[in-house]
């Protein structure tokens, strides 16, 4: 890896429009507003080598990058549907159960994605070392389906644009839940790799992401996944991603990183269940800052408003660096719901952590031998 560079020039994607419409996604009502308060209240964005810049709307042949014709044709056609009786048609593109169809969906749809693509853009024109969208992120959505509350697969299109400026592109997914979205997008490929750290558990969503899922035909072993047993500790996740990240990051050599925070991997997640603190990720974010390549930062999952407020917040002062106290500021609109610690930081869970030694020296040695066909050094043993 290169050596750290203190001061980095970040711009934070930021307005009024999009924070309103994330904050109508039915499974995170509100959750924009919350997460944006506390980053104001520290007042990290304005830090001077911090800009906000404003999101622009995605057209329609810059969604059509990932997505079918007939599914953006589809979310326009019923955008301004009052009708919220289920056809076939709607159950066919996934608008149903955990992604209902919403009034004015395709204008959701143009932010979210947008809010990705200006973030995109602004590393491709090399206006900045690092650009932070937490409203973007949806890594489930597929090219004709929404699924698992992703309208969008705005992880995707953003790659896609980076791809004009970037000859290799390494994704990192941070969610609790396995990136099988972006995975599928780009599993024949070998300028884009994925790498997902995620719970992986019978029943848990969406059910993909064990270790052999590794891409198909050209892209063979350019999707690379670390599937985490119940119960993930500190101590179980930052011991895979040290061992595994800096061999893929090394193996690989990007250009370019795109990296997903989704807030369901932290203690208190009503979704996620796992024990893994802010500070623990913290360490994770620390290394991928120390690459010194150009990032763009997502956020994702995350259903305790609160934590996920909380995390994305201390993983903003970690990128722009810039430490801020642990007391959560009481000019906070939000205040009360950060009780009753009231502050920053969050204590890990205590469930039992099922990923035994035996289990993870497995699934490290795995990837392991993966990194050496990524390296084109030689095949790995059956």
């Amino acid at each position: 890896m290169n050596e750290f560079k203190m001061e980095k020039k970040v711009m934070y994607i930021y307005d009024s429009v999009l924070r309103k419409e994330c904050d109508r996604l039915p499974t995170i009502l509100g959750r924009a507003s919350v997460v944006t308060d506390l980053i104001n209240s520290y007042k990290l964005v304005q830090s001077d080598n911090v800009t906000v810049v404003p999101s622009i709307f995605a057209t329609y042949d810059e969604l059509r990058l990932f997505h079918s014709t007939a599914y953006i044709d589809f979310i326009k056609k019923r955008s301004n549907c009052d009708d919220t009786f289920e056809d076939e048609e709607e159950l066919e593109f996934g608008l149903s159960y955990d992604c209902p169809l919403l009034p004015q969906l395709y204008t959701l749809v143009q932010a979210l994605a947008g809010s990705s693509i200006t973030a995109a853009n602004l590393l491709a024109e090399s206006k900045c070392d690092i650009a932070i969208n937490w409203f973007g992120g949806w890594h489930h959505a597929q090219r004709d389906e929404a699924e698992g509350f992703c309208y969008v697969n705005d992880i995707v299109i953003a790659i896609q644009i980076l791809t004009r400026s970037f000859a290799k592109i390494l994704y990192i997914d941070l969610d609790v839940h396995h990136g099988n979205g972006v995975q599928n997008a780009f599993e024949l490929s070998q300028k884009i790799l994925t790498l997902s750290f995620h719970k992986f558990s019978p029943g848990f969503y969406p059910g993909s992401g064990n270790v052999d899922e590794v891409g198909s035909q050209r892209g063979r072993y350019f999707s690379v996944n670390v599937p985490l047993r119940e119960g993930c500790s500190n101590r179980t996740y930052i011991r895979c991603f040290k061992e595994i990240f800096s061999r893929v990051f090394q193996s690989f050599n990007p250009s370019a990183l795109v990296v997903q925070c989704g807030a369901d991997c932290i203690n208190g997640d009503p979704v996620g269940q796992i024990n893994v603190t802010p500070k623990a990720m913290g360490e994770c974010i620390k290394d991928i800052l120390k690459c010194n390549v150009p990032t763009l930062f997502l956020g994702g999952g995350g259903y305790d408003a609160a934590n996920t407020a909380r995390y994305w917040t201390y993983l903003t002062s970690l990128i722009i660096n810039k430490p801020i106290d642990n007391d959560i500021p009481d000019s906070s609109e939000y205040f009360m719901k950060y009780g009753p610690s009231y502050e920053l930081h969050i204590d890990a869970g205590c469930q039992k952590d099922f990923n035994t030694d035996e289990y993870l020296s497995n699934i490290i040695s795995t990837v392991l031998s993966y990194c050496k066909v990524i390296a084109k050094d030689e095949l790995p043993s059956k």
